[in-house]
């Protein structure tokens, strides 16, 4: 693997936001989340549960309810008081609509996907019609005494049900009158509390209404005659959240103890028809309140304060045992927030509303391999840049000579000229930006540190040339025609001449600088591309997609290299394709051209080409032999994946020079730490 000084980073003090709401499309198989901050991230189940789009958050923005409607039309709703939806293509807000009725507290779609309802502060639920260019206000169903927190549609659209507090509603949407009024029982543990939230319902197809409260019950109701047919106390708090499945044969809650529980519709004996529900599993992978669940056909999804998004499949529903039916953790976006200045050895890291630059710390002592030496000089905290606006940044970057800073917001670009003084930095902003600049989803600099490019949200990508203090555009290269994809990831070649650019999708275009024109497109695959990079002296393109396959691609040849085409035929390890965390970062040795590094979250790797690839016989996470074996043995062991799992969990990792890496670690109890208090829990002998 060969010998590194490693910078090891821990000074990174990013906090991701808390999960408020997840909504499950089952046409496409994705699932939107939103965060406290307003964040919505859309995750393809279907591509390995890449986050593949975000839209940034917004302070005035604190999500409550998220919902698919209309196929593949995304919809959130607020404390705000406005209904948005989000254009998935150009990936910014379409537009926002408000209700006028107060704060919403939830939202829902009706079963065939053409009508919304929200529930609103005032207490009133309101129905619009979707057109296929916005939402349009049909009506006002009856006016209730307190706030609307939940609201489920019956499967055949006839009626609807509505959590309130201290009761639930029934309301036939013919009419738009409530026909029934269920009162929830105060009682909590024996005492009787002031108010019992109603914070979610569930409608299902015999007519039975489910709702979980503040009390800690799950209760079932029956519509028709509006009483309570069944009681479950599960918990000594609130039940804040429940998903069904859409065969109604199981259903997961969510409580403010962590836990999350999975009831299912089972037969009361062997011979009998007759079914019951019977909590059956309890789950406990959260540490803080579970705000939000999901019930795909094959999974339980649940997320809340802890920032954890969790995905736990269903045992009984994954045909083959394989790692497809293991536990997932997502906490980390699926993108770069470091990025670095390597002439200078400085790091830039994104929060939400600020930037932060850091000089790396050194020192004069020596080692042997594994030893942690003490520092000479202290990492330095040189610059703290704050946005303005209520926006949050959406990409951030430094330029490898350390002298320019770039950041976007929804609405805005920023570009500032450093000037380094002893330990003292001037700031020089750029202004007049043009507004086609506006809305940035990628920024990346060149390599010598006089170009900027610029990936927008309408397919295009800027080139800019940067001047002393100032700045020329110097070209846009122009999406395929009939397309608007987001362009998301860039790469540039380190001679500056080649530029590749990939979309949404999984379709990677590679321009020629110099003559400013499209010079090729890499075939299209089935997964989405996760990182990439233009290899020095030979220009070759690495991709990696989110299936964990890793592809060379040569641009002066237009066709895919020699060791790519045998890593396909013989097929990459088995624990390698069983990795759940996408690969974040590519990069290459300076003085070895048959070295590629790279690493995802867990894990940071060097592929060496010039070694044989490993086979499902051989250990892909290979020890390093004992010295005092024979080269013959030596040889036979090596293999080209040379893998180390030492630093962990990895938000950056690069190479400043050919002897040093630094990397950035943020530690999960370091996470924890900086969150609300959970819920105490009595646990036995304590």
């Amino acid at each position: 693997m060969g010998e590194f000084k490693v910078h090891r980073v821990r000074f990174f003090n990013y906090v991701p936001s808390g999960i408020r709401c997840v909504a499950y499309n089952n046409q496409s198989n994705r699932l939107a989340v939103s965060r406290t901050d307003g964040t919505v991230e859309i995750y393809n189940l279907s591509a390995n549960y890449f986050q593949e789009k975000f839209f940034p958050g917004h302070e005035s923005r604190a999500t409550e309810a998220l919902c698919w409607a209309n196929g593949q039309r995304l919809f959130s709703a607020g404390l705000n008081g406005e209904i948005i939806e989000y254009d998935l293509q150009a990936l910014n807000i379409k537009y926002a609509m408000d209700a006028f009725g107060g704060p919403i507290w939830s939202m829902a779609a009706s079963p065939n996907g053409s009508q919304l309802l929200v529930g609103c502060e005032d207490g009133s639920v309101k129905l619009f019609q979707i057109t296929p260019d916005k939402i349009q206000f049909e009506r006002n169903f009856d006016r209730q005494k307190s706030r609307i927190l939940s609201l489920s549609w019956h499967p055949a659209g006839t009626h609807i049900a509505a959590g309130s507090i201290d009761y639930i509603s029934v309301f036939d949407v013919k009419s738009g009158s409530a026909i029934h009024k269920m009162l929830v029982d105060r009682q909590y543990m024996g005492v009787s509390k002031r108010k019992c939230i109603i914070w979610g319902v569930a409608f299902l197809s015999d007519g039975t209404v489910i709702s979980v409260d503040s009390a800690g019950k799950v209760q079932f109701w029956d519509s028709a005659t509006g009483t309570l047919v069944k009681n479950h106390l599960i918990a000594n708090a609130d039940v804040q959240s429940i998903a069904i499945s859409d065969q109604e044969d199981s259903f997961v809650v969510g409580t403010a103890e962590g836990t999350v529980f999975h009831f299912q519709l089972v037969s009361v004996t062997s011979s009998s028809s007759e079914k019951q529900w019977v909590r059956t599993k309890p789950f406990q992978h959260h540490t803080h309140d579970v705000r939000a669940v999901a019930h795909s056909p094959i999974a339980l999804i649940s997320g809340g304060t802890d920032t954890h998004l969790v995905i736990r499949p269903l045992m009984e529903k994954v045909e083959v045992k394989n790692y497809d039916a293991a536990l997932r953790k997502i906490t980390f976006p699926h993108r770069r927030l470091v990025s670095c200045a390597k002439k200078k050895q400085l790091l830039l890291f994104q929060f939400a509303h600020h930037l932060e630059l850091w000089r790396l710390g050194s020192t004069v002592a020596t080692g042997k391999n594994g030893d942690t030496l003490p520092l000479s000089k202290n990492a330095d905290h040189l610059l703290h840049l704050k946005t303005k606006g209520p926006e949050n940044i959406i990409c951030s970057c430094i330029s490898p000579c350390g002298s320019w800073i770039a950041y976007s917001t929804a609405s805005r670009f920023f570009l500032y000229r450093l000037n380094y003084e002893h330990d003292n930095i001037n700031l020089q902003r750029v202004s007049k930006m043009p507004a086609f600049l506006r809305s940035a989803l990628q920024i990346l600099f060149s390599e010598d540190s006089t170009k900027l490019f610029v990936a927008s949200n309408q397919g295009s990508v800027h080139v800019i040339r940067l001047l002393e203090g100032s700045f020329k555009h110097l070209h846009t290269f122009q999406p395929q025609s009939g397309t608007v994809e987001s362009m998301c990831l860039l790469a540039v070649s380190p001679d500056g001449n080649w530029l590749a650019a990939s979309g949404t999708s999984a379709g990677v275009h590679v321009y020629n600088v110099k003559q400013l024109k499209l010079h090729c497109t890499v075939p299209a695959y089935n997964f989405p591309v996760t990182a990439l990079a233009i290899a020095p002296n030979t220009n070759n393109l690495v991709i990696a997609h989110s299936d964990q396959q890793v592809f060379e691609y040569s641009i002066p040849d237009k066709q895919y290299t020699q060791w790519s085409r045998t890593i396909q035929k013989q097929g990459f390890h088995h624990l390698w394709l069983q990795r759940d965390t996408p690969i974040t970062h590519i990069s290459f040795h300076p003085k070895r051209p048959m070295h590629i590094l790279l690493h995802d979250a867990y894990m940071f790797c060097i592929i060496d080409k010039s070694l044989p690839l490993p086979n499902d016989k051989t250990l892909l996470y290979n020890p390093l032999p004992p010295t005092n074996e024979s080269d013959i043995i030596r040889r036979r062991t090596a293999h080209a994946f040379k893998i180390s799992k030492k630093y962990k969990p990895l938000l950056f990792m690069d190479l400043l020079d050919e002897r040093t890496l630094v990397a950035v670690e943020r530690p999960l109890d370091d996470i924890i730490a900086q969150l609300p208090p959970p819920i105490k829990k009595k646990k036995f002998g304590t």
